[in-house]
């Protein structure tokens, strides 16, 4: 006959350890504290624009575009013929959280789905999908970019590329 052994929990020890949370680190400096710069003009919004959408018309895809000042507000929109109707506000959102949060949507997308930070949905303007980047020049932030129309991947391609005029 075999012996088993039987693991009892008992009163002194208490129950077995939990993982520690992630959240209880505390860093050693704020994470994306990129200071705030003027707000990016129209003429430059346009031409983040124009890259986006030279990047898309090379892929065949159909992209909005929305870019917003360093405050989140909108200084140039374009939607390409045949774009969706409803990646029209999700441009324009990706953008704006981009600009307000200081960081890139796709650091939303990754707390939610891999590190499992549901608590993220429930900050007001948080968008859990690639597409939107801030833009920086000379270390401050001028603005951000949105775009949407395809896959979240598609958008952050073309994002990048319209992203890449502004440094």
């Amino acid at each position: 006959m075999s012996e088993r052994k039987r693991v009892v929990a008992s009163p002194i020890s208490g129950p077995p350890p939990m993982a520690r949370n992630s959240l209880d680190i505390v860093p050693e400096k704020i994470p994306f504290d990129v200071p705030y710069g003027s707000p990016i003009s129209l003429e430059r919004a346009q031409a983040a624009i124009n890259a986006v959408v030279a990047e898309a018309k090379k892929r065949d895809w159909k992209m909005n575009v929305a870019v917003v000042d360093s405050g989140g507000n909108l200084v140039a929109f374009q939607r390409m013929d045949g774009a969706m109707l409803a990646s029209i506000q999700l441009a324009e959102h990706k953008a704006r959280a981009a600009a307000t949060f200081r960081r890139e949507t796709k650091v939303f997308e990754d707390g939610i789905q891999l590190n499992h930070l549901h608590y993220l949905m429930t900050l007001n303007g948080i968008v859990a999908s690639r597409g939107g980047i801030p833009l920086v020049e000379n270390g401050k932030l001028i603005g951000a970019i949105g775009c949407s129309g395809g896959t979240d991947s598609q958008d952050e391609i073309v994002c990048r590329a319209g992203a890449a005029v502004i440094k």
